[in-house]
C-alpha cells in the first residue's frame, strides 16, 4: 500500500501576502505541513508540494518535499483544490493507493492526529475521511434588520444546543481512485471528530497569522 502526502500551495495569496512562505516562528508556514507529514514517515511514503511558485519550490525542497510544478492553468483564486492533487497523481509515476492532503494554512495538528485517524480509516475501510471539530456557539440570520436564531432558541443555555460540527481543514484522506473522479469528500466520508485548540487555525488574514504564532508559542 503506498501512501502520499500532497501540499498545494500556490503562490500569489491576495487577502496576506505570500503567506505560504512567511515565517512562523522562524519555520515557513508550508514547512509546517512538510515536517508534520515528515514525522508520519510510518504512514506517509512520500510527501509533494504543488505550486507554480519559485520561492515556494525552493522552500519545499529544502525540507525535504518532491515538488510537482503546477501549471498557472491550474492556479486560478477560483481553481478548487481537487485539479491540484489531481495534477500531482497525473504528474507521478507510481501507482498511490492513499492520499493524505494537508493544506499549509492549518499549520498546527495535534502529533497523533494523523495515526489516530488513519487507522479509523483503514479499519472501517472508508473511500475518504476529513477532520471535523463540534460547535459550541450560537448561529443565526438578519433579515430585514431582525435576528433569527438558526440553531438555537433565544434563552436556550449554549450547552444544551444540539451538536452541529464544522469542516476544520486539518486534514483529509483519500483514496486516490476517489481524487481522479473529482472527489475529495465522498458520500460516505468519515467525518473524524478533533475537539482541540488546534482546529481554529486557518491562516487567511494577518490577524490569523498573529493567532497561529501565540498558539505555537503558548500551547505547541
Amino acid at each position: 500500500m503506498k501512501n502520499i502526502a500532497i501540499i498545494p500551495a500556490r503562490g500569489g495569496s491576495k487577502r496576506l501576502s505570500q503567506k505560504n512562505i512567511k515565517l512562523l516562528v522562524d519555520i515557513p508556514l508550508l514547512a509546517h505541513s512538510i515536517l508534520y507529514a515528515k514525522k508520519n514517515s510510518q504512514i506517509i511514503d512520500e510527501i509533494y508540494v504543488s505550486t507554480n511558485d519559485k520561492q515556494i519550490k525552493e522552500i519545499a525542497i529544502q525540507y525535504g518535499a518532491k515538488v510537482i510544478d503546477r501549471p498557472e492553468s491550474l492556479s486560478g483564486d477560483l481553481e478548487p483544490t481537487i485539479t491540484a492533487l489531481k495534477h500531482v497523481l497525473q504528474s507521478i509515476e507510481n501507482n498511490v493507493d492513499n492520499v493524505v492532503l494537508l493544506q499549509p494554512t492549518n499549520p498546527l495538528r495535534p502529533e497523533n492526529l494523523l495515526n489516530e485517524a488513519f487507522s479509523y480509516y483503514l479499519e472501517g475501510n472508508y473511500d475518504s475521511l476529513f477532520t471535523v471539530s463540534r460547535n459550541h456557539q450560537k448561529f443565526g440570520k438578519i433579515n430585514d434588520g431582525k435576528f433569527i436564531p438558526f440553531n438555537y432558541e433565544i434563552g436556550q443555555r449554549s450547552q444544551d444546543l444540539e451538536p452541529l460540527f464544522f469542516e476544520n481543514g486539518l486534514l483529509y484522506i483519500t483514496k486516490s481512485e476517489k481524487i481522479f473522479n473529482d472527489i475529495i469528500i465522498s458520500k460516505d466520508a468519515f467525518p473524524f471528530e478533533i475537539n482541540h485548540t488546534f482546529a481554529s487555525v486557518d491562516i487567511d488574514t494577518q490577524e490569523d497569522f498573529d493567532y497561529a504564532q501565540y498558539l505555537y508559542k503558548n500551547i505547541k
